[in-house]
């Protein structure tokens, strides 16, 4: 980490921080749980169209990926 000379976090380092103090103190099932709470979460909220609209965005982005990997192994 960068040493400043106000001791201040910017938000991405406080966040990394916090991530890294978090993983160290949960198991694979704390984030298991919130995996699942934050899913059925989005189930509630969100209705067919969003999950059709955003499959469709990884399959395109799935694509792009593959087609790069293989152009840089051509």
């Amino acid at each position: 980490m960068v040493e400043k000379k106000d001791d201040k976090l910017t938000r991405e380092e406080s966040g990394e921080k916090g991530g890294e103090a978090t993983a160290k103190s949960h198991d694979k099932d704390f984030y298991e749980k919130i995996g699942k709470k934050g899913g059925e979460a989005t189930t509630k909220s969100h209705d067919k169209d969003f999950y059709q609209e955003n499959g469709e965005k990884g399959g395109q982005k799935g694509g792009e990926a593959t087609a790069k990997s293989r152009d840089k192994n051509s």
